[in-house]
């Protein structure tokens, strides 16, 4: 019984601490003065889910407050994004915003207009993808990849059907002149459990989540979908410089809160997670997975990246003839 009670108060102190922390910062009214909820529109390992637990941890230390990671992964992030559409708008929900909410949207996956139905407060990070497949796959660069295709059927995952990686696969497909079959699944964790076992054979992913298992071996790199090649894997080409000339897929991860919430609310989230980006171990921890923190941007410049992205991805959806069924 003693040693219960004592391993009880080791847990109280535990919390406690953690309620405990120096704060550096504070809102308007004392902002927060309780745990903010952060809702993630895919599970646990994904991209965003890494991104939102790297940022929400510094972010968490200069505010003195808990931040809790809510996944609630399916629908390309519909899900995330209905619950912070019907958020109280206090600032106390937020929710991370995925490129690939955007081509979902375009695709009537996700009913949000993200234009109307949320406010965007700060672009947090950008990164390209790699093209990544089983280790047993009989072919080690984009070209083998192409002639692979050419003389038999492969099967290629996504994280969701409208997603950025979706729609990468399938301009690249039509880039190639080849065919693959598409298998999608609720996020990139799960895609990935597949690629690596050998059930489907390859699939563009983020690098958060790729690079880490490619330097263990479990996946191959092809290629990265960015026009340059990335710092922490120079040896890797592009896909665009090995035979699919002007082939190019970037990503990026954003924050959303209701609409109505003030906006003084919104320029301390915007000032604040803009100064965890500019922290040095932030910036080094994304940058060993491939990934960069954006430059400190406004919620206006913010909205302006969704829109454009709205409408670049629009031509290409209209141009591949993917559309509502």
């Amino acid at each position: 019984m003693i040693r219960a009670m004592a391993a009880v108060v080791l847990v109280l102190f535990v919390a406690m601490s953690a309620f405990a922390q120096p704060r550096t910062a504070a809102g308007p009214g004392g902002y927060p003065t309780r745990p903010i909820r952060v809702l993630v529109g895919a599970p646990a390992g994904s991209g965003s889910d890494l991104m939102t637990r790297v940022v929400s941890g510094r972010l968490s230390e200069r505010l003195g407050q808990s931040i809790v990671v809510d996944n609630r992964p399916g629908a390309a992030g519909a899900i995330s994004l209905q619950l912070v559409k019907q958020a109280t708008p206090d600032g106390y929900t937020v929710s991370t915003l995925a490129a690939q909410s955007v081509t979902a949207m375009l695709l009537g996956t996700v009913s949000i207009n993200l234009q109307k139905d949320v406010t965007p407060v700060v672009l947090m990070i950008r990164q390209p993808y790699l093209m990544v497949a089983t280790p047993s796959l009989p072919a080690n660069s984009v070209k083998e990849l192409i002639l692979l295709a050419r003389k038999k059927p492969l099967v290629y995952a996504s994280s969701g059907t409208g997603t950025i990686v979706h729609l990468g696969m399938e301009l690249f497909k039509s880039m190639a002149g080849i065919d693959m079959t598409h298998i999608p699944y609720k996020g990139s964790g799960l895609s990935m459990i597949d690629v690596m076992s050998g059930r489907v054979q390859l699939a563009i992913t983020n690098t958060l989540t790729a690079t880490p298992l490619v330097r263990s071996g479990r996946l191959k790199a092809l290629a990265v979908t960015s026009p340059q090649r990335l710092r922490v894997m120079p040896e890797l080409p592009t896909v665009a410089e090995s035979g699919v000339a002007g082939y190019e897929l970037r990503s990026w991860y954003g924050l959303l809160v209701p609409n109505g919430t003030p906006g003084s609310l919104i320029a301390f989230l915007n000032r604040e997670v803009s100064g965890v980006m500019n922290l040095a171990p932030v910036k080094n921890r994304l940058a060993a997975d491939g990934a960069e923190a954006a430059e400190a941007n406004t919620p206006a410049q913010f909205r302006g990246v969704i829109s454009a992205e709205i409408a670049q991805w629009g031509k290409i959806i209209e141009k591949l003839g993917i559309g509502k069924k």
